[in-house]
């Protein structure tokens, strides 16, 4: 009998000798791609080491008293085969094989790849399951197995195979080979060397939400893997362009736990410095190489592959790859309706029903068949209940975490990283989720068949077409848009925790400044020369209040209609002019395309005060421009024209709540709340007539200029551009071309009409 096997003797197809997950290393390494040194504990040794115990009858017996209905009855089977396996001897000669493979790794080259001396050179290894279950084709079998990491020293690397064996009863493997209906399975295990990754993360050659789109997606966390894949935090997510290797989208994640090897050797879970919580993971050019590294895989195994991936010292291993899982396809379906939550799409699809938040495993039992399943982060142990579920939401995790390919084997609606599920969403809530987009819809909304859109053209309007952001990053966009309708300023300012105005309350006025002119010069140096409208300071005083300094805010009954805006502005005019300092700052550095606009102005007088400041600080060449949020603002337009006002954006959200008198955070008020409300559209189509007399340039920024349908009103009304969020650009760019189309169209036909 061979207990152990080294990748040179392997094959794909050696699967039974194996498992899974070492037969594809194997390959990799013999067709040259950079994966660690390794050897295989054989599905022999464990064999063996079930027979001489006399194991087999004793697992069996366990595993035909389970109740499959009932988590409790999995999981208590599973403690006592575990036990069983953990208790028992391995036999010798397996164990000494064990050794000695181990020992030997220390004669091979380790490359970069870092070892700790302690008297003598021994390798932290990891030490990980592979099933005959696992890793092949339609079914992954993803996470159900266990892996150990920095493993050192003989003794240890045996201990951590036993363990890798008795993971093969995990009550999700046991689940699962239940529902597939394998009476049995073997386990091999890999004990690899190393990587003591400082980056680290998985990427699938397509897009897994939607399989037509055939860009390679990348997910990465900072420290080892474990993170990732156990969907602790939300990654970095990349795509990229697999025919050019384009970067085409960054996402940036919150990173708020890494897990790294300390002094002595052992893995632990640490916070993530404040500093790189949100900083990009991966360089540029590493996600460019990883992305290559993926293709080339693809290319190797002629099949969508998920591939694990370390960074280590600036060098890129592969740590496993494995076949895509539910690749079927799906209907592009139109959803409308009112969104109180967003994600990522992890498994697509589309589904109703009503809400059972689960924050503990203990609570799985209350899930029930047709049930939206939320939970702060998805975990493979969760499969039963998973079956159960219409749709499932979570907090945290990324669409490569092994429970979102769970997610997709079993066909069901998977949304991931929403960062608040738990807190939104309450028991017995009637929710629709659209997987597709990774949005939450309230209640049970209308699903109309949508026809697919072409992908997207060289598409040139007459009307501008610009975004709206908030940080310097997907800066790809420029390339897309006309410039930025709306940047806003708060976001970038509490990255460091602490509440925007307590930069001035407690006297870092200068680094308020130096925040400012670092960020927005990143924007506006890629959109150059293209205009970017930076939105003064509008926090209300019962937003952040968590932040450093937030408890100094006054308590008000109505914030939305309280004290922000420029009237806090003025009130308080140290904000405002360390704001125009910064834009002072950029302009000096030859950026002269950033401008200045002003929120909740509701007189004239506001505007004539913040102008006089600005005067003081400003160079020649800055526009001010308003945001006209009020219905003050609106029926006053012609005075701001006259006082020189260069620009007016409008603030739909704030505009129709204080034109109808609705609360938009009242969810009693919901249905009330309506852009396309006659009052609402009257207002706005009356700002453009008067600011087309006075040549002062109309924009909106607001929710309604993501929305196709305002957007074509706006355009009918003579707007001069639409600032959309990132996601709706190319959806807006096509409606303003469609819609220009026909005006056009209309026009030559009334002209042709009349010569007639």
């Amino acid at each position: 009998m061979r207990y152990i096997l080294y990748p040179k003797d392997v094959s794909k197809d050696d699967v039974s000798l194996v498992g899974g997950k070492a037969a594809n290393l194997a390959e990799l390494i013999k067709a040259g791609f950079p994966v660690p040194e390794c050897f295989f504990v054989s599905v022999e040794a464990y064999e063996k080491f079930i027979s001489e115990n006399g194991l087999e009858e004793k697992i069996q017996q366990v595993l035909s008293e389970i109740d499959f209905s009932d988590q409790e009855s999995i999981s208590k089977a599973s403690r006592k085969i575990k036990a069983m396996i953990l208790e028992a001897e391995m036999p010798k000669e397996i164990k000494e094989e064990i050794a000695s493979a181990y020992m030997s790794l220390m004669e091979a080259p380790g490359g970069e790849i870092e070892f700790i001396k302690a008297g003598r050179e021994l390798p932290f290894v990891a030490v990980r399951s592979s099933a005959t279950t696992e890793d092949v084709e339609k079914a992954s079998s993803a996470g159900q197995q266990e892996t150990f990491l920095n493993v050192r020293g003989a003794e240890n690397v045996c201990f951590s195979v036993q363990r890798c064996w008795a993971s093969l009863f995990t009550p999700r493997a046991i689940y699962y080979r239940h529902r597939h209906g394998q009476k049995k399975a073997g386990i091999g295990v890999i004990v690899q060397r190393m990587v003591n990754s400082e980056k680290s993360g998985v990427m699938f050659t397509l897009n897994p939400a939607n399989p037509k789109d055939r860009n390679i997606v990348i997910e990465a966390v900072f420290g080892l893997g474990e993170t990732i894949v156990q969907g602790e935090v939300t990654p970095d997510r990349y795509v990229v362009d697999r025919n050019t290797g384009e970067i085409l989208k960054k996402e940036i994640g919150r990173k708020i736990f890494e897990r790294v090897r300390d002094p002595s050797g052992v893995t632990v879970k640490r916070q993530v410095e404040p500093e790189r919580v949100e900083a990009q993971v991966l360089t540029d050019q590493e996600i460019v190489s990883v992305a290559a590294y993926g293709k080339k895989i693809e290319e190797h195994y002629g099949f969508p592959q998920d591939i694990e991936f370390g960074v280590e010292k600036g060098k890129i291993y592969i740590l496993q790859s494995r076949a895509v899982t539910y690749l079927e396809e799906h209907e592009v379906q139109d959803v409308q309706g009112e969104v109180i939550l967003k994600g990522f799409g992890a498994s697509p699809g589309l589904a109703t029903g009503p809400v059972k938040v689960v924050l503990s495993p203990e609570e799985l039992g209350k899930v029930q068949k047709g049930d939206v399943l939320v939970t702060q982060m998805t975990s493979p142990d969760f499969v039963v209940a998973m079956e159960k579920s219409a749709a499932i939401i979570t907090d945290r995790g990324g669409v490569t975490s092994h429970a979102a390919i769970v997610s997709r084997e079993l066909g069901i609606p998977c949304i991931v990283g929403t960062g608040k599920a738990t807190e939104i969403l309450k028991d017995g809530d009637i929710v629709t989720v659209d997987a597709y987009k990774g949005v939450v819809y309230r209640g049970e909304v209308k699903i109309e068949k949508k026809e697919e859109i072409a992908p997207v053209r060289e598409i040139v309007t007459a009307t501008a077409v610009k975004v709206n952001m908030a940080f310097p990053e997907r800066l790809e966009i420029a390339e897309k848009t006309d410039g930025v309708g709306l940047l806003r300023i708060e976001h970038m300012l509490t990255r460091s925790g602490m509440h925007p105005v307590e930069y001035i309350r407690s006297g870092r006025r200068d680094e308020l400044v130096s925040i400012l002119v670092e960020n927005i010069s990143k924007i506006a140096k890629a959109f150059y020369p293209k205009p970017v409208w930076v939105r003064s300071l509008d926090a209300r005083t019962d937003e952040y209040r968590h932040m450093q300094g937030g408890e100094k805010e006054p308590q008000e009954d109505n914030p939305m209609l309280g004290w922000h805006g420029i009237r806090r502005s003025l009130d308080e005019p140290e904000i405002l002019k360390a704001e125009f300092e910064a834009v002072r700052k950029i302009h000096e550095s030859g950026l002269d395309n950033v401008h200045i606009m002003l929120p909740f102005v509701i007189d004239v007088s506001e505007f004539a005060e913040a102008k006089k400041i600005a005067s003081e600080i400003l160079p020649e060449g800055v526009k001010i421009g308003i945001m006209v949020e009020t219905p003050a603002a609106a029926l006053t337009i012609e005075d701001f024209c006259r006082h020189g006002v260069s620009f007016v954006s409008f603030g739909t959200n704030d505009l129709t709540q204080t034109t109808l008198a609705v609360d938009r955070n009242n969810e009693r008020l919901s249905k009330l709340f309506r852009t396309d409300h006659p009052a609402v559209m009257r207002l706005i189509k009356e700002v453009i007539r008067v600011c087309k007399k006075y040549g002062v340039e109309t924009s909106i920024c607001g929710e309604a200029g993501s929305d196709p349908r305002i957007v074509e009103k706006l355009v009918e009304f003579g707007i001069d551009s639409v600032s959309a969020n990132i996601d709706a650009v190319d959806k807006i760019r096509r409606t303003v071309e469609k819609t220009e189309r026909r005006l056009i169209l209309e026009a030559v036909r009334r002209i042709n009409g009349g010569d007639e």
